[in-house]
């Protein structure tokens, strides 16, 4: 399960980043292999966890002038809970080859597979020195 939710975070994290370049080359990606490989929706059983507060079966209690006060100590516990959701079983794989897609086109047309420009100074520091 924590595999899952650190997986989706990386993915979520690299979706957010890239040049603007690297973008607009996974958006043409993505028009072409969304025409390739078109979503199916099947409804699947899908695994979350959420965390909830829990007694721990320990009870603190003080008396003050004003009576007895208790307090039941509780701890964070992850929960796993299911899902009925309506899932792309395409998805991975169409995303997948939306990725190789727009870094072959990055490397074709940037030499990397993050459309990164090249810099004026590795333009100088890669010019033949006489």
């Amino acid at each position: 399960m924590r595999i899952r939710l650190s997986r989706i975070l990386v993915l979520l994290a690299v979706a957010g980043c890239g040049t603007p370049e690297f973008r607009a080359e996974r958006s043409l990606c993505e028009a072409e292999w969304l025409q390739k490989i078109p979503p199916v929706y099947e409804q699947r059983v899908v695994e979350h966890e959420r965390w909830v507060r829990v007694p721990t079966g320990v009870t603190d209690c003080e008396t003050t002038n004003r009576g007895r006060r208790c307090t039941v100590e509780t701890e964070l516990v992850e929960q796993s809970y299911a899902t009925v959701e309506r899932v792309d079983i395409h998805k991975p794989e169409r995303d997948a080859r939306i990725r190789v897609c727009a870094q072959t086109a990055c490397v074709k047309k940037f030499g990397n597979p993050e459309c990164k420009a090249p810099t004026a100074s590795a333009a100088t520091s890669s010019a033949p020195t006489p």
